[in-house]
C-alpha cells in the first residue's frame, strides 16, 4: 500500500511538471541531431555583430534577462506589436534585436522550423558574456516559444529606482534567491544607462535637493561631469565607471566603495544579505574572489534561463522572431 501510494505521488507531481512545461525537457546538446550547427552559427552571429559594436554584448544580455523574467524564458519579449512586452515602458531601451534576428535567419534556411528564438536569445547571452572576458557555460537548450507578449506583464521586472526588499520579491517569485539577484545584478559590469535613471540622485534626492549620500564625494564630482543638471537625459553612461566593456568584479568594488551608478545597484550594500554577497565578490579583478565571481554567474545563469521555459507540445518553433506564426 506504501508502495502504491508513493508511486501514485511521484505520477502526480510529474504529470504536473510536464503540464507546467517548465524545464522538463531542457538538456545540453539539444540541436545536436536536428541542426548540429545551431550554436556555432548563433556564436559566428554574435561575434560578428560584437566586432562592430562591443556594447551590443550587454544589450543581449540584458534582452535576455527581461525575456525570462515575463512569461519564462520563451522569446515573447523579442515579438513586435503595440501591446506586447516589447512596448512596454521598461523594455523600450532594449537592445540586440537584430543579432536574434540575423541568426535566426540563418538558422532558418539550415534548419527550418527547428531552433527556438528563446534558445537562440540564450545562447546569444551567454556567448556575449565569453567575448566581453567573462566566462563561458554550457546552456541547456530544448525551449519552445510562446505565443503570449503583453505589455501589462512587463510590471514583474525588477526597476533601477525599487528597494531591496522589492527586488527580491520580485527574484524569489522567480525562484531566485539573495545570491542570485547579486550574481546576476553583477551582469552590469558591461552595462550602460542613461543619465535620466540616476540624474536624480546627484541634484535632488532629498527634499532638500542634496544629493544621495550613499555616493563617495569623489564619484559625485564625476557623475555630475558626464550628467549635468540640465543636461541631456539619454546621454549613456557606463555602469561600471572603471572597466565598463570588460566582464569582471570591478562592479561589486564599485558598489562597496560608494560608486554604484544606479540607485538599485548601490542600495545592495545597504542591505546585510545582500552586502555579504558583494563582498564575497569584490576583489583583485584577476584574483580568486574574480574566479568565484565568474563560477557563481554561471549557475546564476543557467538557473535563470530555465525559469518557466516552455517544452515539448507547449509553445512554438517562430519563423520570425518578431511575429507569432
Amino acid at each position: 500500500m506504501g508502495v502504491f501510494w508513493l508511486v501514485s505521488i511521484v505520477k502526480y507531481f510529474v504529470m504536473f511538471w510536464l503540464v507546467q512545461g517548465q524545464g522538463s525537457g531542457l538538456q545540453n546538446g539539444f540541436y545536436s541531431s536536428s541542426c548540429p550547427k545551431a550554436e556555432a552559427v548563433v556564436r559566428s552571429t554574435v561575434e560578428s555583430h560584437f566586432n562592430n559594436d562591443p556594447t551590443v554584448a550587454a544589450g543581449l544580455l540584458r534582452l535576455h534577462f527581461h525575456d525570462c523574467f515575463v512569461q519564462g524564458c520563451d522569446g515573447s519579449v523579442l515579438i513586435s506589436g503595440s501591446s506586447t512586452e516589447r512596448s512596454a515602458l521598461p523594455n523600450l531601451g532594449l537592445r540586440g534585436f537584430e543579432v536574434i534576428d540575423d541568426a535566426k535567419a540563418q538558422l532558418e534556411s539550415l534548419c527550418p522550423g527547428v531552433v527556438s528564438c528563446a534558445d537562440i536569445l540564450a545562447l546569444a547571452a551567454r556567448d556575449a558574456v565569453d567575448l566581453s572576458d567573462g566566462p563561458r557555460w554550457t546552456v541547456p537548450t530544448g525551449r519552445r516559444d510562446g505565443r503570449v507578449s503583453l505589455s501589462s506583464q512587463a510590471s514583474n521586472l525588477p526597476s533601477p529606482f525599487e528597494s531591496i526588499a522589492a527586488q527580491r520579491q520580485k527574484f524569489a517569485a522567480k525562484g531566485l534567491n539573495d545570491n542570485d539577484l547579486v550574481t546576476l545584478v553583477g551582469a552590469h559590469t558591461i552595462g550602460q544607462t542613461d543619465c535620466l535613471f540616476f540624474r536624480y540622485r546627484l541634484y535632488n534626492f532629498t527634499v532638500t535637493g542634496s544629493a544621495d549620500p550613499t555616493i563617495s564625494q569623489s564619484f559625485l564630482t564625476q557623475l555630475q561631469a558626464l550628467c549635468p543638471r540640465n543636461g541631456d537625459g539619454s546621454k549613456r553612461v557606463a555602469l561600471d565607471i572603471d572597466s565598463g566593456t570588460k566582464f569582471d568584479v570591478s562592479f561589486f568594488k564599485n558598489v562597496r566603495d560608494g560608486k554604484g551608478v544606479l540607485e538599485s545597484d548601490q542600495r545592495l550594500w545597504g542591505d546585510a544579505a545582500t552586502q555579504s554577497v558583494v563582498e564575497k565578490y569584490a576583489g583583485n579583478i584577476r584574483g580568486l574572489l574574480g574566479l568565484r565571481f565568474d563560477f557563481e554567474f554561471r549557475k546564476a545563469m543557467i538557473k535563470m534561463s530555465s525559469i518557466e521555459v516552455k517544452t515539448g507540445s507547449y509553445g512554438e518553433i517562430r519563423k520570425i522572431c518578431s511575429k507569432i506564426n
